[in-house]
């Protein structure tokens, strides 16, 4: 029973790491980033934690635009499997509004969207985001808005889907499922 004690004590002081304290994160997720028109920082690390993770660049005036509305069905249908669904605004490809607000308005407002979006950033490139530096290292960097790549819950497997694949896709839906 002494040992009991003991092992609880030495976890709960930090000298023993539990597995349920420990970071279970890819690790190009273990950062932070702000949320769109928000002083709010989101812990990647913590949101997307042993889960499937769909990170998609976005644009608010993209010929692909509409994809929020599937995206947004996407997390609806998958969300309660695990699936965490990612949206980073971008104006890489100068489709973007200039100011945040308006591209809050574009997500929440115009599409409804109620999955992480985070603060309008770059994906490709030198000043990439973290996680875009990673996917780019792994895959490709996106080549427009609106591509979609498929994290699984350990990180180690990366998808891309092209900007044209729709967030409805049947590819794009079985490789989702076949990570849940």
């Amino acid at each position: 029973m002494k040992s009991v004690y003991l092992g609880l004590l030495l976890v709960s002081c930090g000298v023993i790491s539990s597995s349920v304290n420990a970071k279970q994160c890819a690790e190009f997720l273990d950062v932070k980033v702000r949320k769109l028109h928000s002083e709010q920082e989101l812990d990647l690390c913590q949101l997307t934690q042993g889960k499937p993770v769909l990170i998609v660049n976005t644009a608010s005036h993209c010929g692909y635009t509409p994809q929020f509305k599937g995206l947004e069905k996407l997390h609806q249908k998958y969300k309660d499997d695990g699936l965490v669904v990612l949206g980073f605004p971008s104006n890489d490809f100068n489709q973007e509004e200039a100011k945040e607000v308006k591209t809050a308005d574009v997500c929440y407002i115009n599409y409804g969207v109620t999955f992480i979006m985070a603060a309008t950033g770059s994906v490709k490139g030198a000043s990439a985001q973290q996680p875009f530096q990673h996917l780019a290292a792994e895959t490709r960097e996106p080549n427009w808005n609106f591509n979609k790549y498929l994290v699984s819950a350990d990180g180690k497997q990366i998808q891309r889907f092209a900007s044209n694949v729709k967030p409805d896709d049947i590819a794009l839906t079985e490789a989702i499922e076949k990570q849940l």
